[in-house]
C-alpha cells in the first residue's frame, strides 16, 4: 500500500556536516510502531508512528541518546489539527534564528521563544509528515501489530528515500558540488520601481527609498512551506500597497524614487538581500538603473499578519540606529497610521531593551553599511506573536486579513510620505486606500491550495508550473542568469515579477502584444502564458539571482571559493545546497518472518541439487545403455 499526500524531509547540506536528514545508501524497511509519547521505550528496529505533537521531543531524545536512535529506522508524523498546539507553539528553528548574521554582539536573545532548534541536527532516518486520511490508515495498521506483539507475518514500512550526496559519499557543500550530487540553495528576486526608471537619461537620478518583502519560508518539510505569517503576511502587504500606489498620479514629480525589492533565499543565510548588495556593489546587469549610493533609507515589511491588540492593528517599528533618517521613517508611518484617524491603527516604536533589529533583510544592510538608516515593521515587540515561526503550521490560518490590510494602508501613505521628504499633498495622501478585496485574494492565491495558483489574479499574469504554492526557496537551476527573463524561475518569482510589472508600469493606448521580447528597451513583455501572448509596457522590474556570494558558476559546474574581501557576512556564510534524489516514497505491506524465505530458499537449493544429481544420474545411466548397444 502506498501513501499518498505525505510530505517529506530531505537531505540539505552546508560545508561542515549534514543539515537535516539522510536515510542511507538503500531502501529501508521495518515494522511499523506507534508511539504514544516521545518517551516510551524501543527494544526492537522499528519504523515509528508519531503523533506530531511529540515531534520535537522524540528529536531531541534521539540526540541525545544515541543507543535509543539505533532502533529507530524510519519517522512518520501523524496529522494533528493546529488547536494541538495551542498556548506551547512549534517552531523547528532556533530561538535566534540566524544570529551569527545580527549586525550587534547580544546573538543570545530569544526573539523566537519557543524554538527547538531541530531543524539544525543531523538524523540517519527518513522523516515523512502523513495526510489525515494516511494517519488514520497507519493508526489502524500498527495497532494490528500491536494486537499480536510483532510477529509475523507483520505490517512493515518501506522508505524510498535513497539521496545522491550519501550514496556518492559527499556528505558537504563542497565535496557535493565538486561530484555533482547536488545543487545550491536558491531562485530569484525580484526588483521594481514607481515610476519606472529612464536608465539613459542623463538627468540627475534622484536617492532612492527602498521597500522590501521577502517571498520565502522554511520548515522541516521542504513541500510543506507556506510561511503565512513569517514572511508572506509582509509580501501581502507590500503588493497591496504597491498596487495602491499605482493609482496615484504625479509619481514622476515626488523628490524621491521608490524601488520595490522582494528578495528570496532569506531562511538560507539572507541569500537574496547579501547577492542584490553584491550585485549593486559590481554594477550587474540585473541592476542596472540602481545604485547602493542611491539609497537613502530602508523600508522592510516583515511579519505583520498577527498585529491585533484588543481589536486594534498595532505594529511596532524595529531600528538599529537612532539616526534623523531613520527617524523619519518612524515619523512617516506613524504620520500615517494617525491618518486613519483616532485608534483605528497603531504604530509604536519597538522597545529599547531589544538588542537591535529582529532577524530581516535589513541585517544584510547593515552588515554592508552600518550607517543604513532603516526600519522594520513588524507585528510583534520584543518576541515574535508568530507560534509557528518556519514550520508547516504557519499557514492561512495564522493569520489575519484585517491585520495585513492595516499594514499595507500604513506602509503606502508612508511611503508616499517618503517620496515626497516628508510633504505633499495631505489630500492625497488621504486618497490613497488599499483594495482589501485584493488581500483576501492574495491570501487565496498564494497560502491556499483551493484555487491556489490557479486563481484568477495569477491566471491573468502566468502559467503556473503548479497549483498548491509552495514558498521553500528551492534549488537553481543552471547557471545564474541578469537576463531580463532567465529560463528557470519558480512560480512565486513569476508572480510577483509580473505583479510588479504591471503595476507599476505606464499606461500605453498603444501597447503592443508580446511573444517574450519588445521592442523598445524600456518596455517589458507582461502576462505572458501558455495560451496568450503578453503586452509590452513601460516598467523597470527585474530579476536578480539569489545564491551564496560564495559560489561561483564556471565551466558549467558550481564551486565554493574564497571569502571576497568586502563580504563579512561571507565568513559566516553556510553555503547551503540540496541532495538530489531518484524517487521520495513510503508503502506499507504484510512482510512474512523470514523463516518462510530461508525455507523457501533451503528448498529452492535442495530441488537445484536434486535436479543437478537427478541430470548427472540420468546422463550416466543414458552413456552405459549407449556403450552396451
Amino acid at each position: 500500500m502506498a501513501l499518498h499526500f505525505v510530505y517529506v524531509c530531505v537531505t540539505v547540506l552546508f560545508p561542515l556536516a549534514l543539515a537535516i536528514g539522510d536515510p542511507g545508501r538503500v531502501k529501508i524497511t521495518a515494522p511499523l510502531r506507534r508511539l504514544e509519547k516521545a518517551r516510551d521505550q524501543l527494544d526492537q528496529r522499528s519504523a515509528i508512528l508519531l503523533p506530531l505533537h511529540e515531534f520535537d521531543n522524540f528529536l531531541n531524545r534521539v540526540v541525545d541518546e544515541p543507543r535509543f536512535a539505533q532502533y529507530v529506522a524510519g519517522l512518520l508524523l501523524e496529522y494533528e489539527p493546529k488547536n494541538q498546539f495551542q498556548g506551547s507553539g512549534f517552531s523547528p528553528d532556533k530561538t535566534f534564528p540566524q544570529a551569527e548574521f545580527a549586525p550587534y554582539k547580544n546573538n543570545t536573545y530569544q526573539w523566537n521563544p519557543v524554538g527547538s532548534s531541530i531543524l539544525y541536527h543531523s538524523y540517519d532516518f527518513p522523516v515523512f509528515m502523513l495526510s489525515q486520511e494516511s494517519t488514520e490508515v497507519l493508526q489502524k495498521v500498527s495497532a494490528s501489530n500491536k494486537k499480536q506483539n510483532f510477529k509475523y507475518p507483520v505490517n512493515v514500512a518501506e522508505f524510498d528515500l535513497v539521496m545522491q550526496t550519501t550514496k556518492s559519499g559527499t556528505h558537504d557543500s563542497r565535496s557535493c558540488l565538486e561530484e555533482g550530487s547536488c545543487l545550491p540553495l536558491g531562485g530569484y528576486s525580484v526588483w521594481s520601481s514607481l515610476p519606472p526608471i529612464n536608465v539613459s537619461s542623463s538627468s540627475p537620478k534622484k536617492p532612492i527609498i527602498l521597500a522590501i518583502a521577502t517571498m520565502d519560508s522554511m520548515s522541516f518539510f521542504r513541500d510543506k512551506t507556506l510561511g503565512a505569517d513569517s514572511p508572506l503576511s509582509g509580501l501581502i502587504a507590500l503588493l497591496t500597497a504597491v498596487d495602491a500606489l499605482s493609482h496615484v498620479d504625479g509619481a514622476s514629480k515626488w523628490e524621491k524614487q521608490l524601488v520595490f525589492l522582494v528578495v528570496t533565499g532569506e531562511a538560507w543565510g539572507y541569500l537574496g538581500s547579501r547577492r542584490f548588495l553584491a550585485e549593486l556593489n559590481s554594477s550587474g546587469d540585473s541592476v542596472n538603473g540602481l545604485s547602493s549610493e542611491l539609497i537613502e533609507q530602508v523600508v522592510e515589511v516583515g511579519s505583520v499578519g498577527k498585529a491585533m491588540v484588543k481589536g486594534i492593528p498595532t505594529f511596532f517599528a524595529h531600528d538599529q540606529q537612532d539616526s534623523d533618517r531613520a527617524k523619519a521613517i518612524l515619523e512617516a508611518l506613524e504620520q500615517a497610521a494617525a491618518s486613519f484617524g483616532t485608534e483605528a491603527i497603531k504604530v509604536k516604536k519597538a522597545s529599547t531593551s531589544n538588542p537591535g533589529i529582529p532577524p530581516s533583510s535589513l541585517m544584510s544592510f547593515i552588515n554592508k553599511d552600518p550607517s543604513t538608516p532603516g526600519i522594520v515593521l513588524e507585528d510583534f515587540n520584543t518576541t515574535f506573536t508568530n507560534e509557528f515561526y518556519h514550520s508547516q503550521l504557519d499557514d492561512l490560518l495564522n493569520i489575519n486579513s484585517t491585520s495585513i490590510a492595516a499594514a499595507a494602508s500604513v506602509i503606502s501613505r508612508a511611503l508616499y510620505i517618503l517620496a515626497n521628504n516628508g510633504s505633499g499633498s495631505n489630500s492625497i495622501m488621504q486618497s490613497i486606500n488599499v483594495n482589501e478585496s485584493l488581500v483576501e485574494e492574495l491570501l487565496e492565491c498564494l497560502l491556499s491550495c483551493e484555487p491556489g495558483l490557479s486563481c484568477r489574479l495569477v491566471g491573468n499574469l502566468m502559467t503556473p508550473t503548479q497549483v498548491c504554492p509552495n514558498h521553500y526557496v528551492g534549488v537553481l537551476l543552471g547557471a545564474p542568469s541578469s537576463a531580463l527573463y532567465p529560463d528557470y524561475v519558480d512560480d512565486t518569482s513569476q508572480f510577483v515579477w509580473n505583479f510588479l510589472a504591471d503595476r507599476t508600469s505606464i499606461p500605453r493606448d498603444d501597447a503592443q502584444p508580446c511573444s517574450r521580447d519588445c521592442t523598445n528597451s524600456s518596455e517589458v513583455c507582461v502576462g505572458l502564458r501558455a495560451d496568450q501572448k503578453g503586452v509590452c509596457m513601460i516598467s523597470t522590474t527585474r530579476y536578480v539571482p539569489a545564491y551564496s556570494t560564495r559560489l561561483s558558476y564556471e565551466s558549467d559546474a558550481w564551486k565554493v571559493i574564497p571569502v571576497q574581501a568586502n563580504d563579512e557576512m561571507g565568513m559566516i556564510d553556510p553555503v547551503w545546497t540540496e541532495s538530489f534524489w531518484k524517487s521520495l516514497g513510503v508503502r506499507v505491506y504484510i512482510q512474512q518472518s523470514t523463516f518462510f524465505d530461508e525455507l523457501i530458499l533451503l528448498s529452492g537449493l535442495g530441488v537445484t541439487v536434486g535436479s543437478f544429481i537427478a541430470i548427472i544420474c540420468t546422463k550416466a545411466v543414458l552413456m552405459k545403455a549407449l556403450k552396451n548397444d
